[in-house]
């Protein structure tokens, strides 16, 4: 005679299952919450590291405005985009400004809509056209070939970076700390759920490095807690020659800071090599 499952049972396993499907949902409609995390105020500006910038309002080619940074170099050997992470927002990668400015690299830095002073909401295609707005007004307002361009992104900025360098021609591409796919850091972040399904974004590197032309640096640390190095393996794997890959330490927001003298040391040896 087969046992019957109680009643009690069945109601955990109704409550349980109701939770799941539940979070499910939740995943689905929330995706944005989940993967941007702007804030509005700018606490610094280059300014502060002593240094003239341009503070521009651009308009991208959707009618949004957006808010950037030109901080020109005195003998520029070139000029960097900078596409930053998921959270915070420009003010908060004043690294890169020191660093490339030290290297005598014009910098351009902004936000994607939605993030410190830019208008409108955040949405993947929108940060595509904020990246190529600014692009677009170093080649066509600053007159700048696009062989002297450099575009670098960091973490999510990494997939905004590649999609860039994809679209057009530049000198060069630098990802650090990117992940291969949304839905890959997802299913690295909740193995429990069938994210893949539910994933509506893409940010898929691994795809654009194998459509990019210009020479690539991968920069990623063993010790990256949000991220993890085989993402950045497999970029690097993925992507056409000439390529370098550049193994930093410290977590994922540290390792540039921790791993300084071998993190300027690369970028120089790079950039100074193509």
């Amino acid at each position: 005679m087969k046992k019957r499952i109680p009643k009690f049972m069945w109601s955990i396993i109704t409550i349980v299952c109701g939770v799941y499907f539940g979070i499910l949902l939740l995943m689905f409609l929330f995706q944005s919450k989940m993967i941007y995390f702007p804030t509005r105020e700018i606490v610094c500006t280059p300014a502060d590291l002593k240094l003239e910038f341009e503070d521009l309002a651009l308009t991208t080619s959707d009618g949004v405005k957006i808010n950037a940074w030109y901080v020109p170099a005195k003998t520029p050997r070139g000029t960097v985009i900078f596409c930053h992470g998921n959270g915070g927002n420009l003010c908060y990668s004043l690294d890169v400004v020191e660093n490339f400015s030290r290297m005598n690299y014009n910098v351009m830095m902004f936000d994607y809509r939605g993030y410190g002073k830019s208008e409108g909401s955040t949405s993947e295609k929108g940060t595509y056209a904020d990246a190529q707005a600014c692009y677009d007004w170093l080649v066509k307002e600053k007159k700048i070939p696009e062989k002297e361009i450099v575009v670098m992104g960091r973490s999510l900025g990494g997939a905004i970076a590649s999609n860039l360098a994809k679209d057009n021609s530049p000198r060069l591409l630098i990802l650090e700390s990117a992940f291969t796919s949304t839905a890959d850091i997802a299913a690295n972040a909740y193995p429990i759920f069938p994210v893949r399904l539910l994933c509506r974004f893409g940010y898929r590197n691994i795809e654009n490095v194998k459509l990019i032309k210009c020479p690539l640096l991968v920069i990623h640390s063993p010790d990256d807690e949000i991220v993890p190095y085989s993402h950045g393996r497999k970029i690097f794997d993925a992507a056409n020659d000439p390529k370098e890959f550049l193994q930093i330490r410290g977590f994922h927001n540290e390792g540039f800071e921790e791993s300084k003298d071998v993190y300027v040391e690369g970028l120089k040896k790079f950039m100074e090599k193509y």
